[in-house]
């Protein structure tokens, strides 16, 4: 099985594919990272076209590796920030419709639950996550940028409680 975590954003959007053992017998082995990188969206340009981009970029990813599951960062809003939500709100629409269109099953986890899941504490920084990723996965260097952590921690996140519901 293999489970795409998506960390959505309009700058930045970092993916991670793992993938888990097929076997009942094997299912509590951590999952193996397949690939893992950001979708650089062009700044300068306005956010229809930058939609259109995430779109074309994240199916392919999708056609690419073929997840079984897609698991997306919850939307999330802060008083100090609405703007931020807002435009959060776009990408992970393009990525809703982008599952959806391929047949995917889509699943949405909270940032903080996800932190906590990672690093114990689900108030954790980016570099904390960055941390734990790097040591959980056994990898030479952080991963970088920090979206490409996030969505490494929002896909392991999803397979170690789907590899518990099979045990």
């Amino acid at each position: 099985m293999r489970v795409l975590g998506i960390d959505p954003g309009l700058r930045l959007t970092g993916y991670g594919v793992l993938a888990l053992a097929d076997t009942a017998a094997s299912a509590l082995a951590d999952p193996t990272i397949v690939e893992a990188g950001v979708i650089r969206l062009d700044a300068k340009a306005d956010v229809e076209s930058r939609l259109v981009q995430l779109h074309d970029d994240l199916c392919g990813v999708i056609d690419e590796h073929k997840p079984d599951c897609i698991v997306v960062e919850k939307l999330y809003a802060h008083y100090k920030h609405p703007r931020t939500a807002i435009l959060m709100a776009h990408a992970r629409g393009v990525i809703l419709l982008a599952a959806k269109q391929r047949g995917m099953a889509v699943e949405h986890l909270p940032s903080t639950e996800v932190k906590k899941a990672v690093t114990s504490y689900g108030h954790a920084s980016k570099q904390q996550v960055q941390r734990s990723i790097q040591a959980q996965f056994g990898l030479p260097e952080l991963p970088s940028p920090p979206d490409v952590a996030d969505a490494l921690a929002i896909a392991l996140t999803y397979a170690r409680r789907f590899a518990l519901s099979r045990v």
